[in-house]
């Protein structure tokens, strides 16, 4: 199959530069996230444009917010962290050496896919990775395009080359095939069950995160016209692509008829009956999702059921009565549209939450409005997700846009969701830390371990990549890369970039022999 070498060439390129770039030292790895970030975010606008223009989903200006936070942001959110030095307790008398993963397979989504790009790249350069971007192949050209720029940043700042790279023609067989190659040293898997099930049963670690179902609970106690705007706003917000968006409302009856009023102000439609049946068969036709409805704006799945609305309306409120599996309305929707139900007090709308929850979403995220911190606390401990955002739109909230959570696309559910991580992907997830322990015994002494690394600055440009002559990429009489020279180091560079190129000849050609 194609698929397998080409795989391999791509994840031997990406082993050359993660065994030069684990070498970097802290300044020379931030000057390089920088680099990377700033070019991002440069481009945010262009790549939000594109995004929806290639998948028809989301907004435009939502987009931009997320690439923007996404690059700059992300890399602000963690300024003050370290994650090259080794770090000294010396009350504990530990030392600990940062170890990145290596090559980071990231498999990137339809619904934010630049987003996902920018953080993604950006979580691997900061924690000294090369990373190869599988993008959605409906999402293939912004994917790459975002890819390739922030690669270009990288290696113009220092990084070495192919440390980051794309796939421009995303296939099954060539996915499959990454996955389960031994030299993935991780995947990083966002998009749907079926890619991250794929990705954990790859054979490789791997870190994948399961649905979003978000209920969100309106109490008695709640500022509702505030919780309506922002529950409007979060709805709104790119179209509800995001996982963290709300997906059932649960009202509790005394505040019910003045939080529909709040909604319907704030840019809601509130459907009856009758909108709500043609609803239900244009969403879910035999009960599962239509996925044209996803990233789509309000008005548009309005004119699919035969629903005028006016052009301020951002959401559509769909009433049920029972949360049960079999009430389609209860299930995630990733568009502008919430189902509502109401409760008689706060205990069964805390029972209505985890109703949700087991449906869809377990591990993953919910919302409150109430100004009732027992409420909130017993809210928190009975619905089983790992993350409760308090009167805040969840799409911003859980993923951190607008709370102080890790800032992220990707969404851990930990053990009750199947997940491998509970938090928000951050850098610590793609990195180990080896642990230099000292004898306990007060009277065996540490050395002052402070200020020593093993890691050092480039002293000149890394050698790029040698490829096989009958590689299409490579020029005809490619010339033999130059060495980098550092001072643990001192040989003759013809003969160091002679070896180097015979190594990745001979690897990259066993690699290919093995998987015939």
């Amino acid at each position: 199959m194609i698929a397998v070498p080409q795989a391999g060439q791509l994840l031997e390129r990406a082993r050359f530069a993660a065994a030069a770039y684990a070498d970097y030292d802290q300044a020379s790895v931030a000057r390089i996230v920088d680099a990377v970030a700033e070019a991002g975010y440069r481009n945010a606008e262009h790549f939000a444009a594109a995004a929806v223009a290639e998948t028809e989903m989301g907004v435009v200006e939502h987009k931009v917010a997320k690439n923007r936070a996404c690059s700059r942001g992300i890399v602000e959110f963690y300024r003050d962290q370290d994650y090259v030095t080794p770090r000294v307790d010396t009350a504990r008398k530990i030392v600990e050496i940062p170890r990145p993963a290596g090559v980071v397979l990231a498999l990137t989504p339809t619904t934010n896919p630049v987003a996902t790009v920018y953080f993604k790249v950006i979580l691997a350069l900061m924690t000294r990775n090369a990373v190869v971007v599988a993008p959605h192949p409906r999402a293939k050209q912004c994917s790459a395009d975002a890819a390739r720029l922030l690669a270009e940043a990288a290696t113009a700042a220092g990084a070495p080359d192919g440390i980051v790279q794309v796939i421009d023609e995303p296939s099954l067989p060539l996915v499959e095939a990454l996955m389960s190659d031994e030299r993935t040293d991780v995947i990083v898997a966002t998009g749907g069950t079926g890619v991250v099930r794929a990705a954990y049963s790859s054979g490789n670690p791997a870190l994948g995160v399961g649905p979003g179902n978000v209920p969100v609970f309106v109490d008695a106690t709640a500022d509702i016209d505030a919780a309506a705007k922002r529950i409007v706003d979060s709805k709104a917000f790119d179209n509800s692509v995001l996982c963290t968006n709300e997906s059932v409302l649960i009202a509790e009856e005394a505040v019910a008829v003045k939080l529909r009023t709040a909604l319907t102000r704030h840019g809601a439609h509130i459907l009856d009956e009758d909108a709500t049946i043609r609803l239900r068969e244009f969403m879910f036709p035999d009960g599962a999702l239509n996925t044209e409805v996803v990233g789509r704006d309000a008005a548009w799945i309005a004119e699919r059921i035969g629903l005028r609305v006016t052009p301020k309306t951002r959401a559509l409120i769909a009433p049920f009565a029972d949360v049960i599996g079999e009430e389609v309305l209860t299930h995630e929707k990733l568009c502008p549209v919430l189902g509502m139900t109401t409760v008689a007090d706060a205990s069964r709308g805390i029972r209505a939450a985890r109703a949700v929850v087991r449906i869809a979403g377990a591990g993953h995220s919910a919302a409150i409005h109430s100004n009732d911190a027992s409420v909130i606390t017993e809210f928190a401990a009975k619905v089983p997700v790992l993350r409760v955002s308090v009167n805040v739109g969840n799409s911003t909230g859980s993923s951190g846009l607008d709370t102080n959570l890790a800032p992220s696309m990707t969404i851990g559910t930990g053990f009750v969701g199947r997940s491998s991580i509970g938090e928000n992907l951050q850098p610590e997830n793609l990195m180990n830390w080896a642990r230099i322990a000292y004898n306990a015994d007060a009277g065996v002494t540490m050395p002052n371990f402070a200020g020593l690394s093993p890691w050092r600055a480039p002293a000149g440009p890394e050698p790029a990549y040698p490829r096989a002559s009958n590689d299409p990429a490579a020029d005809a009489t490619p010339a033999a890369p130059a060495v980098r020279p550092t001072a643990r180091r001192a040989a003759d560079p013809g003969i160091e970039a002679l070896r180097a190129e015979l190594r990745a000849l001979v690897a990259e050609e066993l690699a290919q022999l093995i998987k015939r």
